[in-house]
C-alpha cells in the first residue's frame, strides 16, 4: 500500500506539469490578454484605470491614438510611448520569454507562493482564501446530504424494483436531473426568497448582519438557513445521479450467482444486503463521489453562486478568466488539479476499505 500511495504521488508531478503548460500555452495564443486590456484602457484616455495600471498619473496618457502606427503590433500601441508599453509588460511579467515566465511560474507554485492578482490590491492565495468557504458550504453540504440521500433511496428502489414505489420515485428523480439547476435556483428565488410570493429563505451571503454577535446555536441556523436555495438548486442533478446509479449498482450485484448461494443458505434478505452486496455495489458509488465533489466545488457553483450573490470559487474563476486575471487563473487551475488528484487517490484507499481484498501493490500505478 505505502508503495502504490508513493507511486500515485510521483505521479501526480508530470500530471500538474502537463496541466499547467498546456493551460500556459493556450493563454499565449489568446486575444486580449492583460497588456492588450491595459493598452486599449490607456488609448481609449480611460484616465482611472490608466493611473490605477500604470501606477500614477502621467501626461502621455492624455495623447489621443495616432493612426499609421500598426506595424503587426497590437492597434492598442497606437499612439502610445514605447517607454509606456514596455513599462506595463514588465508590471504584467511579459518582458520575459514565455519559457523563462512558465519556469518562474512553476517555481513559485511548488512553494504555492501564487503572486498578486493583476486587478485586485490582494494576493491571490489570499483572494482565494476568502472565497473558500462560500465554496466548501456548496460543494461539501451538497454532496453529503445528496449522497445522504441517494444511497438509502437507491437501495429501496433496487430492492422494490418495478414497484410502483420505484416508478414514481424515478419520474421524480428524472424530473429532477432533467431541469437545469439555475432555472430551479431562480423558481425557489421567485417562490420563497420575496421574488413574488413569499420572503422565507434569504437571498444575499452566507450569514446574515451581525453574524458575529450571534449565540452559537443561532449561527449555525442562521448559516445553514441561508445555504437552504443554493443546496437544493445544486443538489437535484447529484441527487438523481447517485440514486439511479446506487439502484443499477445494486441490481447488477443481486442478480450475480453469489447472492443466489447466500440465500440458498438460509441468509435473510437483510443480511445478504448489507453483508455481501453492498460492498460491491458501493465501489462505483465510491468511484462517482470525487468527480461531483469537484464538480460541486468548483465549476457547477458558478450560476448558483451568481444568483444567489455568494462570492465562491467558481465565480472568482469565471471574472478571472474574462478579465485575463492569469494569476489567479492558473492558480485556481493548480488548486483545484492538485485537490482532484489528491482526491482521486483518497478515492483509491476508499476503495480498500470498502472491499479488502484489493491488492494495490500489484497494480503499476
Amino acid at each position: 500500500m505505502g508503495a502504490y500511495i508513493i507511486r500515485r504521488l510521483l505521479l501526480m508531478i508530470p500530471t500538474i506539469f502537463g496541466i499547467m503548460a498546456v493551460s500556459f500555452l493556450i493563454t499565449q495564443f489568446a486575444p486580449g490578454g492583460p497588456v492588450e486590456q491595459a493598452l486599449a484602457n490607456l488609448s481609449g484616455q480611460n484616465v482611472a484605470l490608466s493611473e490605477r495600471v500604470t501606477g500614477g498619473g502621467d501626461e502621455t496618457l492624455s495623447q489621443p491614438p495616432q493612426s499609421g502606427q500598426q506595424g503587426g503590433q497590437y492597434r492598442g500601441r497606437q499612439g502610445l510611448p514605447p517607454e509606456m508599453v514596455a513599462r506595463i509588460e514588465k508590471q504584467f511579467g511579459f518582458d520575459k520569454p514565455p519559457l523563462e515566465r512558465f519556469g518562474a511560474m512553476l517555481w513559485n507554485y511548488l512553494r504555492f507562493d501564487f503572486g498578486e492578482s493583476y486587478y485586485r490590491d490582494i494576493s491571490v492565495i489570499d483572494l482565494v482564501r476568502e472565497k473558500m468557504p462560500v465554496s466548501i458550504s456548496l460543494g461539501l453540504w451538497m454532496t453529503l446530504i445528496a449522497y445522504g440521500i441517494s444511497i438509502p433511496l437507491g437501495i429501496a428502489k433496487a430492492r422494490r424494483d418495478g414497484s410502483r414505489f420505484d416508478v414514481w420515485t424515478s419520474t421524480v428523480v428524472i424530473i429532477g436531473y432533467a431541469v437545469p439547476g439555475f432555472l430551479v435556483a431562480i423558481a425557489l428565488v421567485v417562490l420563497f426568497a420575496g421574488g413574488s410570493f413569499w420572503s422565507v429563505f434569504p437571498l444575499r451571503g452566507l450569514t446574515s448582519p451581525g453574524f458575529s454577535s450571534f449565540p452559537l446555536w443561532k449561527q449555525v441556523l442562521d448559516y445553514f438557513w441561508h445555504l437552504v436555495l443554493p443546496i437544493i438548486s445544486m443538489g437535484l442533478g447529484a441527487f438523481a445521479t447517485a440514486t439511479l446509479l446506487t439502484k443499477n449498482s445494486f441490481l447488477d450485484e443481486i442478480s450475480k450467482q453469489y447472492v443466489v448461494t447466500a440465500r440458498a443458505k438460509g441468509l435473510t434478505e437483510s443480511r445478504v444486503l448489507y453483508g455481501h452486496v453492498f460492498r460491491n455495489a458501493m465501489m462505483l458509488i465510491i468511484a462517482s463521489f470525487p468527480g461531483a465533489f469537484i464538480g460541486a466545488f468548483f465549476g457547477g457553483s458558478l450560476l448558483i453562486e451568481t444568483i444567489f450573490s455568494l462570492d465562491g470559487l467558481g465565480l472568482l474563476g469565471f471574472e478571472a478568466i474574462s478579465t485575463r486575471d492569469y494569476p489567479v487563473v492558473f492558480a485556481t487551475l493548480y488548486i483545484f488539479s492538485l485537490l482532484g488528484l489528491v482526491i482521486g487517490l483518497i478515492s483509491d484507499l476508499a476503495y480498500m476499505w470498502v472491499d479488502p481484498r484489493l491488492d494495490f501493490e500489484s497494480r503499476d500505478v
